[in-house]
C-alpha cells in the first residue's frame, strides 16, 4: 500500500496558502463582545466548534472525497453536498466565507497538480467540499479528509486566541492535545456517516456563531476577516 502521510500532513499544515490564517473560526468576535476571556473559555469554545460545525464539516469533507475517489467522479452527488452544506449555514456571512476559503483552496489544489478532480466543483464551493476532493485526488481516504477539517476547526481557534488574548501559546496548545482524542472520535463518526443519503448527514448548528459572523462583517478595526 502507497503511504500518503505526507500528502495529508501538506494540507493540515496551517501554513498552506488557502487563507485560514486570516480567519479566527468565530473567536474574534467572541472575545469582542466579552464571551471569551480566558483559556479555559477558549477550550470550550474550540470544543463546542467541534462538536457542532466541525462535525459537520468534516462530514461533508468526508462525504465529497468519497464522492470524488476512483475513475467515475459523482458529479451529481457533489452538487447535492453543496447545497445541502448551504443549507446548514443560516448566516449569509459564513457562506461567503466557506465559499471564499473554499475557492482560495482550489486555487492551492490546482497548483500542486489537483486541477482536474476539484474543476469539478465549480467555480466557488465550500471549503469543506474543495477539501475533500483535494484529498481525494491525493488518494487520501474520507476519515483523512475529515481528520484536516477538524484538526483545522481547533487549531484556527487556537492560533486566533494566541493573538487575541495574548496566551501562552505552550498553555494554548496543550487545549488543542487535549482535543486530540475526540477529533480522532469524530473522524470515526464521519467516515461511518458520510455515505449516507445527503439529507441524513449531520446538522448540528451553532446559531451564536451565525450571530457572530453577521456582526463581525460590520465590525470596524477586525484584526480578523472572519
Amino acid at each position: 500500500m502507497v503511504d500518503h502521510h505526507a500528502a495529508l500532513l501538506l494540507l493540515a499544515d496551517g501554513r498552506l496558502p488557502a487563507g485560514a490564517y486570516a480567519h479566527s473560526a468565530g473567536l474574534e468576535p467572541a472575545v469582542h463582545d466579552g464571551h471569551v476571556r480566558t483559556l479555559e473559555d477558549v477550550r470550550s469554545f474550540a470544543e463546542g466548534r467541534l462538536e457542532t460545525v466541525g462535525r459537520v464539516a468534516a462530514t461533508f469533507a468526508a462525504a465529497a472525497c468519497h464522492a470524488a475517489h476512483g475513475s467515475s467522479v459523482d458529479e451529481v452527488r457533489l452538487a447535492a453536498l453543496d447545497g445541502a452544506l448551504d443549507a446548514r449555514m443560516p448566516s449569509p456571512a459564513s457562506r461567503a466565507t466557506s465559499r471564499q476559503l473554499g475557492r482560495q483552496l482550489v486555487r492551492v489544489a490546482t497548483t500542486m497538480g489537483a486541477g482536474g478532480h476539484v474543476a469539478l466543483l465549480g467555480p466557488e464551493p465550500h471549503q469543506p467540499l474543495a477539501l475533500g476532493v483535494t484529498c481525494a485526488a491525493f488518494d487520501l481516504t474520507p476519515r483523512d479528509a475529515a481528520l484536516v477539517v477538524l484538526h483545522e476547526t481547533a487549531a484556527g481557534v487556537i492560533a486566533a486566541a494566541v493573538r487575541l488574548l495574548s496566551l501562552d501559546p505552550l498553555a494554548a496548545h496543550r487545549v488543542l492535545a487535549d482535543c486530540r482524542s475526540r477529533i480522532d472520535e469524530l473522524a470515526d463518526l464521519a467516515e461511518a456517516d458520510c455515505v449516507g443519503d445527503v439529507v441524513d448527514l449531520p446538522a448540528a448548528a451553532a446559531p451564536l456563531l451565525d450571530v457572530f459572523a453577521e456582526r463581525h462583517g460590520r465590525r470596524a478595526g477586525r484584526l480578523f476577516a472572519s
